[in-house]
């Protein structure tokens, strides 16, 4: 099947089968690793990815469901080279241990201040509920949160 997404920016056009998780499109046929598989089941949020601006599990979304769409990864979080403040705020609170989980967390995280620029501490515990860290950083999360909460655009820790 033909397809066309925007993924961080940049078209694409791939020959994959509709039914492809999104998520081994983005590995695989783009080589862009930082998006995790988690549980294969939508269920822990490694997978986080934005499409047309909503997180959503890529290991169990079709990718002829972004067929047109805009996927944004961790990798293009970022703009010009520069760390998002959320990657910046992950790595002043220390919030990895393995790692593993991070970059779910951070786009759910991402598309949170997107829509609440100051969410209360409430607001982010209801926003990275479905976002699972075995390593039990979620203290660290919240702060690294909650410290760039308010700040201009989103863009400054």
């Amino acid at each position: 099947m033909a397809l066309r997404l925007t993924v961080n920016g940049e078209q694409h056009s791939l020959d994959v089968e509709g039914d492809t998780p999104l998520l081994w499109v983005i590995r695989d046929e783009l080589g862009l690793k930082g998006t995790k598989f988690g549980c294969g089941a939508g269920l822990c949020g490694a997978c986080t990815v934005h499409l047309n601006g909503q997180p959503v599990r890529s290991c169990s979304t079709p990718v002829e469901m972004a067929d047109g769409g805009q996927v944004e990864t961790i990798e293009g979080l970022g703009s010009g080279g520069q760390l998002h403040a959320l990657q910046e705020a992950w790595i002043k609170h220390g919030v990895p241990q393995c790692g593993y989980c991070q970059s779910g967390q951070i786009m759910s995280a991402a598309h949170l201040l997107a829509n609440n620029p100051a969410p209360s501490r409430d607001d982010i515990v209801a926003a990275m509920t479905g976002n699972l860290c075995r390593c039990g950083t979620y203290s660290r999360i919240i702060a690294a949160v909650e410290s760039v909460a308010g700040s201009s655009n989103g863009q400054e820790a």
